[in-house]
C-alpha cells in the first residue's frame, strides 16, 4: 500500500465484472416505443405473450385518449381566444366533440380489432360512414344539380313546396329561398317572411310552379244566390262582368299555350271565361272560371266582386245566399203538382 491508497489487485476488475453480471439486466424503455415498454413490463412482471399484447393495446388506448383530449383542448383554446361569441364557441365545441369521438372510435377499432389493415377497406368504411352521417347534405347537393339541369323552377318563379308557397329569390348549393306569399293558391300576397328549404325537397315533395310553362292560372269565383232568386239573370250578369275583366287575356294566353305546348303537353279547348251552375244546400251556386296572371289574381277578384255587388244592388229579384236554417212545409209551400196530399188540408187551405 502506498500513501494510504488502495493496493493494486489484478482480480478487482474481474470480480467487479462478475458482480455486474450478477445484477438484473434492466432496460430503460423509450417513451415513444410501445413495444419496448410492453417488453420491459413483461420482463418485470413475468407476463406471457398474450398478456403482453393486451398491455400494448392498453397503452395505445391510453395514449389515443390522452392525445385526442389534448388536441381538443388546444383547439378550443385557440378558438376561444379568437372569438367571444357564445354561439360560435358552442358550435366549435360540439363539432370538435363529434370529430374527436369519430376519430377515437376508428383508432380504437384499429387497435383492438385490427380493422382497416387494408387501406381500401378503411376508406370504403369511412366513406360509407360519412355518406350515412351526411346523407341530407348529399341529397341536397344532388337536388342542386337537378335544379341546374332540369330547371323545375328559376329565380323569380312562384312555386308551392308542400305547405309553403312563395317566390324563389335565391338558389344555392344546399338550399333555396322563398319569399313567402299567402297560402291561397294563386292569389297570395307577400307576407315578408323568408323560407329556407333544402334542395332535397325537389325529390321528397311535389313542386307546383305557377309561372313556368303556362304563365297563367285558372281562378274560380263562386257566387251563391238564393233558390228564390232569378239565377239565370244572375248568371248573365256574371258572364258580362267576367268578359269585361278577363277577356283581354285570351288572345295572349292562346299564344302562350302554343309556345308551352312545344315543351309540355298543355292543351285547353276553351280559354274564355265560363260560368258553371250547380246547387248547394242553401242556394244556386254560379262559379266563374277565368284565367289570370298569378300575381294579379287578387286584384281581379276584387274588381269582379265590386262590379257584381253593384249590379246585384240594382236588382230586387236576386239575393246572395248564405247558410241558414228554415222550416219548409211541402203541403203548403211545394209546387201544386208536387205537394204532399194530407187529409183535411187541401190546396186552398194553406
Amino acid at each position: 500500500m502506498r500513501g494510504g491508497g488502495q493496493s493494486h489487485d489484478p482480480s478487482w476488475g474481474v470480480r467487479q465484472g462478475e458482480a455486474s453480471r450478477a445484477l438484473p439486466a434492466f432496460r430503460t424503455p423509450a417513451p415513444h416505443d410501445m413495444e419496448a415498454v410492453a417488453s420491459w413490463l413483461m420482463d418485470q412482471l413475468s407476463l406471457d405473450s398474450m398478456q403482453s399484447t393486451t398491455v400494448v393495446k392498453l397503452l395505445q388506448t391510453v395514449a389515443i385518449l390522452i392525445g385526442l383530449n389534448v388536441a381538443r383542448w388546444l383547439t378550443l383554446r385557440v378558438v376561444f381566444r379568437q372569438t367571444e361569441d357564445v354561439r360560435v364557441r358552442y358550435t366549435w365545441r360540439k363539432g370538435i366533440g363529434y370529430v374527436s369521438a369519430l376519430l377515437g372510435a376508428l383508432m380504437l377499432a384499429y387497435v383492438w380489432f385490427g380493422l382497416f389493415d387494408n387501406l381500401g377497406t378503411f376508406l370504403g368504411l369511412l366513406s360509407a360512414g360519412i355518406a350515412i352521417a351526411l346523407q341530407d347534405l348529399l341529397i341536397s347537393f344532388a337536388g342542386w344539380v337537378f335544379i341546374l339541369w332540369r330547371h323545375p323552377f328559376h329565380t323569380g318563379d312562384r312555386i308551392r313546396v308542400g305547405e309553403h308557397m312563395g317566390d324563389v329569390i335565391d338558389v344555392r348549393m344546399f338550399q333555396f329561398t322563398l319569399l313567402e306569399t299567402g297560402t291561397k293558391g294563386g292569389s297570395g300576397q307577400s307576407t315578408g317572411r323568408i323560407i329556407h328549404l333544402p334542395n332535397s325537397s325537389v325529390f321528397r315533395q311535389p313542386i307546383i310552379n305557377e309561372t313556368a310553362g303556362f304563365p297563367y292560372v285558372w281562378n274560380e269565383v263562386p257566387v251563391v244566390v238564393t233558390f228564390e232568386s232569378d239565377w239565370r239573370a244572375a248568371k248573365e250578369i256574371l258572364v258580362e262582368i267576367a268578359q269585361a275583366h278577363a277577356t283581354h287575356l285570351s288572345e295572349d294566353a292562346e299564344r302562350k299555350v302554343k309556345a308551352a305546348a312545344r315543351e309540355y303537353l298543355i292543351f285547353y279547348a276553351k280559354l274564355t271565361p265560363t260560368v258553371y251552375t250547380t246547387v248547394t244546400d242553401f242556394g244556386v251556386q254560379l262559379t266563374l272560371r277565368y284565367i289570370e296572371a298569378p300575381r294579379r289574381v287578387r286584384g281581379s277578384e276584387q274588381a269582379i266582386w265590386e262590379a257584381l255587388l253593384d249590379a246585384l244592388a240594382a236588382r230586387d229579384d236576386i239575393d246572395l245566399a248564405y247558410p241558414t236554417y228554415r222550416t219548409y212545409f211541402n203541403a203548403t209551400e211545394g209546387k201544386p203538382g208536387a205537394r204532399v196530399d194530407l187529409p183535411g188540408l187541401g190546396p186552398s187551405d194553406g
